[in-house]
């Protein structure tokens, strides 16, 4: 996981998005192209663990991500600006 972690943080703090390829136990191994903004547990989980925290460029929809269903997570060469997706402290696309 520490490896996965440090790509988030660098990712975060150069502004660039992120390829996550991730096993979603539902659906099988899957791929997205996402912002990264969090890493912890989410505001509303009754449980409490650790999880990376995307938004998820094509569905724009939030995606938790827990750090052993994470496979790769590649930093791309395309950046986002944070304030294209931040409205009053909640991760979401600007309208």
């Amino acid at each position: 996981m520490n490896k996965h972690l440090d790509v988030f943080i660098d990712a975060i703090h150069q502004k660039k998005l992120v390829i996550v390829k991730f096993d979603s136990k539902e659906k099988g191994i899957i791929t997205r192209k996402c912002v990264p903004f969090d890493f912890g547990p989410g505001k509303k989980d009754k449980i409490k663990v650790d999880k990376f925290h995307f938004w998820n460029i094509d569905s724009k929809h939030n995606l938790p991500v827990l750090p052993e269903q994470i496979i790769d997570l590649e930093i791309l060469n395309e950046e986002f600006n944070p304030a294209d997706y931040i409205i009053n402290s909640s991760f979401a696309v600007k309208e």
